[in-house]
């Protein structure tokens, strides 16, 4: 249906030639924002609907109340799975779990895989690679959350906390407002809902038409073999060199998708592609200077070089399985 309605708009409507660069630049640019911001916006109502039962003060009172052995580093990454929030965004629900007293390696799955797995992500992702890597990648993304949490979990890193942060622990954390008033009905919040998914749309659709236009770009002008040379199977440094390169160049998953698929059509290994989408999202100097808040240098440096260590091992076992 997607690709028929860039035919009629790109060939039939503008008249452009399919055996152009311009015309296949147009035809990928309008397909791929067709399908992606239709399926942000189903996939945003889904998980809207699904927030609403999962309030963050009961997902906080269950962590922090409960025995788990080691299963709070899966729920916290699981929570961070169905949260729609970027690396910078995560940082004030991360720093309401330090204030609620979560275990801090909980709160690192957390904000590991907030970023990388959200309903605009796995959206963009189904609407690029297909159900099986989207199923493939939103599970490494869980499952590196967990792994992380629980890796930064096993030190002593709470000396490391900003000093704001251990002023912060050391007050006693207010009583929590009852929640089990009455709430209305799921129908009587569905509107609201859906505002909230089209407020979802809003916030993310400059960046997936920015992502989508470059990647048309490159999908129609770069000549075949030009990442090949940078970024091959062959090249063992390939993909922490990719992690590297992504530090920088902060971008959310909306945006940087589409550039993903253009690079794995133009040669570069999926584990490559993957891990520089995953570093792009989940580690940036943006979230850095926000961790300050929270964490000392020395913390951020290790929480980035663990979570760094870990897309780099991802990568290498997705090119050699996929």
């Amino acid at each position: 249906m997607f690709e028929k309605i860039a035919d009629i708009l790109v060939y039939d409507f503008m008249e452009f030639d399919p055996a152009t660069r311009l015309g296949e630049s147009l035809h990928f640019f309008f397909y791929d924002s067709i399908k992606i911001i239709c399926l942000i916006y189903i996939i945003s109502l889904l998980m809207g609907a699904i927030n609403d039962y999962i309030p963050v003060d009961k997902v906080r009172n269950f962590l922090t109340t409960r025995k788990l052995y080691g299963l709070e580093y899966l729920l916290a990454s699981l929570f961070g799975a169905v949260t729609p929030f970027c690396s910078c965004s995560s940082i004030p629900l991360f720093i309401g779990f330090v204030r609620g007293g979560i275990p801090l390696g909980a709160t690192f799955s957390f904000l590991i895989t907030s970023p990388l797995v959200n309903e605009v992500a796995l959206a963009v992702f189904l609407g690029s690679f297909g159900w099986k890597l989207t199923l493939i990648y939103g599970c490494t993304g869980v499952l590196l959350g967990t792994l992380g949490g629980w890796v930064l979990g096993r030190f002593n890193l709470s000396p490391l906390l900003s000093d704001w942060a251990k002023e912060v622990l050391s007050k006693p954390a207010g009583d929590q407002a009852d929640q089990s008033a009455h709430k209305a009905s799921f129908w009587s919040r569905l509107p609201a809902i859906a505002n909230d998914a089209l407020n979802i749309v809003k916030g993310v659709i400059l960046y997936v038409i920015i992502g989508i236009a470059i990647g048309a770009g490159i999908h129609g002008y770069v000549p075949e073999g030009f990442f090949e040379n940078y970024l091959q199977a062959g090249n063992l440094w390939g993909v922490p060199a990719a992690v590297l390169l992504a530090v920088p160049m902060y971008a959310n998953a909306s945006g940087i998708v589409p550039l993903v698929e253009v690079f794995v059509s133009k040669g570069v290994p999926i584990g490559t592609a993957l891990a520089f989408m995953m570093a792009t999202v989940g580690l940036s100097l943006p979230e850095a200077v926000l961790l300050k808040k929270v964490m000392t240098g020395k913390l951020i440096a290790i929480f980035f070089g663990v979570t760094a260590i870990m897309m780099i091992i991802s990568g290498y076992l997705f090119n050699a399985v996929l």
